[in-house]
């Protein structure tokens, strides 16, 4: 099984969404940085369950316990543990031998043999705590390069947002949706709220905006900046599909529409939009890079669904207990900005746009 991701900097991550904990470490971080467990932990809260009726009714502190790497709040260059215990788990809400539909159940169980079934094991979205975990590690140090990574919850089900960068800043935090536009918002809340009341659930679109990225990382011709990010944000769970710039539209439109256009302003040469996305020929350009992610409705319901027992070889209909989110898509907002940010730092060491006097 691959629980390891990045090349210059790595993270693993670790645990069940049953076992006694989760976790992530990191290697590869440089010494210096400071780092306090405080802002690990903001990063985290943003991702805890139990915060809002839209969320899983599951609740955990999700209080992060750093057991190596840092010192007097500052980075020491070697592998950075990190641990959060699970204190709320409820294993009698699933039952060995279901395979619930839409879930890992089945692949695990052909690929495996043998499953921790209980709240899906490894394949929970409870191992995205270890992403958010590494992933406020990168966001930290891509501070030193004044790069920001910024997500918001642009659509649930048909309910579409297109707000500005300014509002999404002033406003995606503070609705338990994560949208950027505060009435759209609500529009959404009564479409999650509504599913829920029928036992069902429903997906959505996540994007994700990387500001001021540095300028010339990627590396064509197989890790190229896009498909890095690709293959980050396409290991998360729940996630179905994945876009930059104008992605899956471009192939409805004419060249002379799509190349972004040059020019000159004062010398220095200007792009006059950004429909790549921040990327062409695998290298950022140092313009915003603009991705999204489809994400899935929650395949833990309560309706009827048809399914079986392997341990009596028998076809049941399944009525799926337990506390799950009628939609994920708010708390996979923190995962895909986290994983972007591994992307875009770990590029960026190998491409040394984070020296290591800068990190000092």
């Amino acid at each position: 099984m691959s629980n390891k991701f990045g090349k210059a900097l790595s993270l693993t991550t670790y645990g069940e969404s049953h076992g006694n904990a989760v976790g992530a470490i990191v290697d590869g971080c440089p010494s210096g940085l400071k780092l306090t467990k405080k802002y690990i932990q903001n990063e985290l809260d943003r991702r805890r369950p139990g915060q809002s009726k839209l969320y899983s009714r599951r609740k955990e502190p999700d209080e992060v316990e750093i057991l190596s790497g840092i010192f007097r709040d500052q980075t020491i260059g070697t592998p950075i543990s990190m641990l959060v215990r699970n204190k709320d788990a409820e294993s009698e809400d699933y039952e060995e031998g279901i395979l619930r539909p839409g879930h890992a159940d089945l692949s695990y169980e052909l690929k495996y043999g043998l499953r921790d079934y209980r709240g899906g094991g490894r394949s929970s979205g409870r191992e995205t705590v270890g992403r958010v975990c590494g992933g406020a590690i990168a966001k930290k140090l891509l501070s030193i390069t004044n790069t920001k990574i910024i997500g918001h919850v642009k659509s649930i089900g048909d309910i579409v947002s297109n707000p500005s960068l300014e509002y999404i800043k002033k406003y995606a935090e503070k609705n338990p949706v994560k949208c950027g536009d505060p009435e759209i918002a609500e529009e959404m809340k009564e479409k999650i709220i509504e599913l829920k009341k029928e036992g069902d659930s429903i997906g959505g679109i996540v994007e994700v905006r990387i500001l001021n990225p540095p300028i010339g990382i990627g590396e064509p011709v197989f890790d190229k900046l896009e498909s890095e990010l690709a293959r980050a944000i396409m290991s998360i769970g729940g996630i179905k599909g994945f876009e930059i710039g104008k992605g899956f539209e471009s192939s409805k439109m004419r060249g002379s529409v799509l190349n972004d256009p040059y020019r000159f302003e004062r010398n220095k040469l200007k792009i006059l939009k950004n429909d790549a996305g921040g990327v062409l020929g695998g290298i950022s350009t140092g313009e915003n890079i603009v991705l999204k992610a489809a994400v899935k409705p929650t395949p833990s319901i309560k309706k009827s669904q048809k399914s079986v027992d392997i341990r009596n070889m028998e076809e049941i209909e399944l009525e799926i207990e337990g506390r799950h989110d009628p939609c994920i898509c708010p708390r996979v907002v923190p995962v895909v900005e986290s994983m972007s940010a591994i992307v875009i730092a770990d590029l960026s060491l190998r491409a040394g746009k984070i020296p290591k006097d800068k990190v000092n």
